[in-house]
């Protein structure tokens, strides 16, 4: 299935101008968040603000600005059912076919000696795993990357064959899970050593 409209949001920015910017010139369309959207913008890779897709701002210092049904319902849709396609073209949701993110620095923050609870917590993410868990679930139709080292495998096989392999999304969907799991393990001991201080 054809990769035509990806959404790109990460903290570590690590390759992603790069990265945009071929599989733009690839022929995918790249939805974006605040700061990724900015860093794309700049380097001049053609970028649609995710809040022009959701019809709202990001709003609560950015804790709100993925979770939306624009969002989710174009990653979620299983692609052959016709149920689920009827229902994106009543309600104006574009498929998300490719969906790059990667978290919040948590683990980074805490390593920091002068970090605090509140510093933790806002480094806790909350769209981002929500987004890569439903691009991991839906595997059979949509890419999830969380790792800029698949960054040059992913856009040369969009460069290719204009889309991925059911094996490596698979791979990936696995990779995501996996990623999510470390992530909200780093979290729940972080909050264990707080209760017991």
């Amino acid at each position: 299935m054809k990769i035509k409209r990806a959404l790109i949001s990460v903290s570590d920015k690590t390759g992603v101008v790069d990265f945009a910017r071929r599989i733009s010139a690839a022929g995918v369309e790249i939805v974006s968040t605040g700061g990724t959207m900015k860093a794309l913008k700049d380097a001049k890779v053609p970028v649609t603000y995710v809040s022009d897709v959701t019809g709202f701002p990001e709003i609560m210092d950015g804790r709100v600005k993925t979770l939306n049904p624009y969002i989710h319902g174009g990653i979620l849709a299983v692609r052959d059912n016709d149920k689920h396609m009827r229902e994106l073209k009543e309600h104006k949701i574009t498929p998300i076919d490719l969906v790059v993110v990667n978290l919040y620095p948590f683990k980074e923050t805490i390593a920091k000696p002068e970090s605090t609870l509140s510093d933790a917590v806002e480094n806790i993410d909350i769209g981002g795993p929500a987004m890569i868990r439903a691009a991991a679930k839906n595997f059979k139709f949509v890419t999830v990357v969380t790792s800029p080292s698949r960054y040059d495998a992913i856009a040369d096989a969009i460069e290719k064959d204009g889309c991925t392999s059911g094996m490596l999304r698979m791979e990936l969907a696995q990779e995501a899970f996996r990623h999510t799991a470390e992530y909200d393990d780093c979290i729940q001991e972080y909050l264990k050593e707080q209760i017991n201080k």
